[in-house]
């Protein structure tokens, strides 16, 4: 209090500098004890993307057309660079049809698989992982349903397969963001909303689908009902992307088909599109047949001693003018070349992305910035808030049909979202619409197929459309059904912290759970119950307790309320973090010591030669050393033949 009453006084200036520390130490302490803790800052807000130039009104006019210039010049960069990824994507998906095509077909031959509906659940998210392309395995399946060796019912799992199986793509580029912690968490969770309501719209509707056959009993009553004509499917960016696609490889899709549908002669044909122009020509012949029951009618059928002869058409196909692809005469199996795309279309797909987010964090900067977000995030005013997020779906859709792939679609706006022009919650239903638009395609592919197979092709393309328009009714119009959003966010915050979670994410969803599922189909359904059940359950409680725990814990007996009295492994990823680290530590250590090893034995060997080179010019400078020498080789070679002799 004396302290106080001294600096109310300040009669002096070592007292007023004494009130002065006395003040501030009053304060600090006052905060110290008064403030609360700083607000977490929330990682899933939208970052200000900063302008560090010179503001427009600042610059003079040369200024002004200058940076007019490069904006311009930016954006012709962009779509360039847009244009070349979308066309590695397309090659990327070529060469995985050359490395898996053939595999992919024989997968889908053996129809008492197909007819267990998680067997052909797994077995569309296999093929699709194979080739990489929804729309291929899709055909597969129209082509083996209009030839009659898959019904449309047993077709219906394994086009929900496709469906998860093309969202991989997009998860696999938001892992090239993965070096900034805050971009890897937007742009994985970005990518992962569309797998998550891909795997929650097939855990709802394949057990309805096989309790009630309801997507498949509804399509049918659409195609009974509509006199729908034969359509052709229009190119749209195809006309511009193939350009460039067709002069690096064009495929035979045919031979999948062939392979899927069991023609034999298909198995050992190439992929790979030799002959672009072809001419077949139809004609009546004389052909020997093995008896009279072979003959096309009994009056153009005679027998000429021991042979059956008819007449019968026969069709020739004559080579007119070879394909004009970089691979069209090298000498090469499907599995060399389908590996040297792939390899080159990741290099460049990685090269394109990273330079697309490079000019996309230069130009997306002040005004531009804030208008472009503005325009993708912001909601219409109430009361009419609801609607946008529709629109959303429509532009979604709108776009995938434009570029006539999902994958394309969904794989240009991960960046966005991971440089924070997009939000999530405006990408989800983005994505939506993606799926509604690749489906849209389909159906227009089906109406081009010929009259007597367009029902049933036009009845699959129908199954998948409506597939993801029940999706949508599911986890899209009210506001506590997006649980696709929260899961993503939710794997997004793990990610960012242990990144290589993310790896194990797409291993164990896309390739380790798929053949888990398949191998239990293969057993037989007792084998497929008595396993699966029990793991479902515990998962389900597991999720269960898990929620309880954050909502309602008093809910929960006390020893139940946290996940603590297990082993920290068996609940937290901090000691798998501390065994991959070390691992990958060890990995590296060992990379060095190679090395090291390695340039030890380069530079012992130098040595070595150094010294022969040096022995040798000793040699080479004393003649009468090197005689002497050569003398006493001699001795000692014919004293060791003596010894030898006598022994």
């Amino acid at each position: 209090m004396a302290t106080q009453d001294n600096c109310e006084e300040g009669d002096n200036k070592s007292n007023d500098n004494m009130c002065k520390e006395v003040k501030a130490s009053l304060a600090h302490s006052t905060v110290a004890l008064v403030e609360e803790e700083p607000e977490e800052i929330d990682p899933w807000d939208m970052p200000k993307l900063k302008d560090t130039g010179v503001p427009w009104s600042a610059l003079d006019t040369k200024g002004k057309v200058w940076r007019v210039l490069v904006s311009v010049g930016k954006f012709i960069l962009l779509l360039g660079f847009l244009y070349i990824f979308i066309c590695s994507l397309d090659v990327l998906s070529s060469a995985f049809q050359l490395v898996g095509g053939k595999a992919a077909g024989d997968i889908f031959q053996d129809n008492s698989v197909l007819s267990n509906p998680l067997a052909g659940l797994v077995i569309g998210v296999l093929v699709t992982l194979l080739v990489q392309s929804s729309s291929t395995s899709s055909s597969i399946v129209v082509s083996m349903v209009s030839s009659g060796l898959l019904s449309v019912r047993l077709a219906v799992p394994i086009i929900m397969g496709t469906n998860i199986g093309t969202s991989v793509t997009n998860t696999l580029v938001a892992m090239t963001q993965a070096g900034d912690r805050s971009t890897f968490r937007r742009a994985f969770a970005g990518a992962t909303v569309h797998d998550f309501f891909n795997w929650l719209s097939v855990l709802v509707l394949l057990p309805l689908e096989i309790a009630s056959g309801y997507l498949y009993e509804v399509t049918k009553l659409i195609i009974d009902s509509f006199q729908i004509e034969s359509g052709e499917a229009p190119e749209l960016l195809n006309v511009i992307t193939d350009i460039v696609t067709e002069s690096i490889i064009q495929l035979d899709q045919s031979v999948i088909n062939g392979i899927a549908t069991g023609d034999p002669a298909a198995r050992n044909k190439s992929l790979i599109k030799i002959w672009c122009h072809t001419f077949t020509n139809t004609s009546l012949m004389n052909v020997t047949v093995p008896g009279p029951d072979n003959c096309t009618s009994p009056s153009l059928c005679w027998v000429d001693g021991n042979y059956t002869i008819t007449l019968k058409n026969v069709s020739e196909t004559c080579n007119l003018q070879k394909c004009k692809h970089i691979f069209v005469n090298v000498n090469l199996p499907d599995l060399a070349v389908g590996l040297i795309l792939l390899a080159l279309s990741l290099l460049v797909l990685c090269s394109c992305l990273i330079l697309i987010v490079k000019l996309l964090n230069s130009m997306l900067k002040g005004q531009v910035a804030s208008v472009i977000k503005k325009i993708l995030n912001t909601d219409f005013p109430f009361p009419f808030g609801w609607v946008t997020g529709y629109i959303a779906i429509f532009v979604g859709a709108g776009m995938t049909f434009i570029v006539q792939s999902s994958s394309v679609f969904t794989s240009a706006i991960t960046p966005l979202v991971g440089i924070g022009v997009i939000s999530i919650e405006r990408a989800y239903p983005l994505s939506l619409g993606s799926n509604i638009g690749t489906t849209t395609t389909a159906i227009l592919a089906a109406m081009a197929s010929p009259g007597e197979t367009l029902a049933n092709s036009l009845h699959i393309a129908l199954v998948h459309f409506l597939f993801n328009i029940s999706g949508i009714l599911l986890w899209y119009p009210i506001p506590f059904t997006r649980i696709p959003i929260r899961l993503a966010k939710s794997l997004g915050n793990i990610t960012a912290t242990y990144r290589w979670f993310a790896a194990v994410y797409i291993i164990s969803f896309f390739f380790i759970l798929p053949l888990f599922i398949f191998s239990l189909s293969l057993a037989g359904w007792k084998v497929m119950v008595g396993v699966g059940v029990p793991l479902v359950a515990m998962l389900i409680l597991i999720v269960v307790i898990n929620v309880l725990q954050k909502r309602k814990p008093r809910c929960l007996p006390a020893a139940l309320r946290s996940w603590d009295y297990l082993p920290l492994w068996a609940h937290s990823l901090e000691p798998w973090d501390k065994l991959v680290g070390a691992f990958i530590a060890k990995c590296c250590c060992c990379c060095k010591c190679c090395q090291l090893a390695v340039e030890g034995e380069e530079h012992k060997e130098k040595e070595c030669v150094e010294n022969n080179n040096k022995s040798h010019i000793a040699v080479y400078d004393n003649p009468a050393m090197s005689a002497e020498k050569e003398v006493e080789n001699e001795f000692n070679l014919e004293l060791n033949i003596l010894k030898n002799t006598r022994l």
